[in-house]
């Protein structure tokens, strides 16, 4: 049976704990007692531990051998921020196929309210990311920075660097990723609304690469899974 996968929150020598309510779901909700194993992260590496003590704020694990992990994608999604429950569903997904950092982007076309709004979601996107990552077994969540303009995201570094785009008709991201180096992918995905031209322009000027999902209008969230999953396929 494979075991349940948790992210430490403190690690000091051969002791990880889970605190909070990180701890109270561990300990109230799945009821674990002392003695049970479970696979911990501690950042860079994943351990077997075994319980040693619990309460509803504070779970202690023993750490013994070391468990075979796979390490995040090279990737960095920077996606324009949309509506905020389907993007709390992209943020989950892309982080289940592997992306190492999302990055929020306040475009044009981002909604003022949203843009607005976007900084104080971060916490809970960081709580989604981690609940993710444990689940689908990695070995940390991706980093979630906070929500930077597009001028900033051209600027970003990569060996790869793509913006999807609506008005492109000859290069699709396969095609894309095949044609680069892949050791630092950089992924842009834009807004509700699709990319204004001058935002395609600095990409462009910048030397972005540009890429199509095909001939589908595909919703934002839907863009950005399909996106990471295109990627997941050729970095593994």
């Amino acid at each position: 049976m494979t075991r349940r996968r948790w992210i430490a929150d403190e690690v000091s020598g051969n002791r990880a704990i889970l605190a909070g309510s990180h701890a109270e779901h561990l300990a109230r909700v799945l009821r674990a007692r002392v003695g049970q194993e479970f696979d911990i992260s501690t950042g860079d590496t994943v351990r077997r531990g075994r319980i040693v003590s619990v309460s509803a704020e504070r779970v202690e694990f023993e750490l013994g051998e070391a468990v075979a992990a796979s390490a995040a994608l090279p990737v960095t999604l920077a996606v324009s921020i949309f509506k905020f429950d389907r993007m709390e569903w992209a943020i989950e997904k892309c982080t289940e196929l592997g992306a190492s950092r999302i990055v929020p982007v306040i475009a044009r076309r981002t909604e003022s309210h949203l843009a607005a709004a976007a900084s104080k979601r971060v916490e809970r996107w960081r709580k989604i990311t981690r609940e993710a990552a444990e689940q689908s077994r990695r070995i940390s969540a991706p980093d979630i920075s906070q929500p930077i303009k597009v001028k900033q995201v051209v600027a970003l570094p990569g060996s790869s660097r793509i913006v999807l785009s609506e008005v492109e008709t000859q290069t699709s991201l396969k095609k894309a990723l095949q044609s680069g180096e892949n050791d630092d992918v950089v992924l842009a995905v834009g807004p509700e609304g699709g990319w204004s031209n001058e935002e395609l322009g600095a990409f462009r000027d910048a030397g972005w690469k540009s890429a199509s999902l095909g001939n589908s209008i595909l919703r934002a969230e839907t863009a950005a899974i399909a996106a990471m999953a295109i990627v997941a396929a050729e970095l593994s």
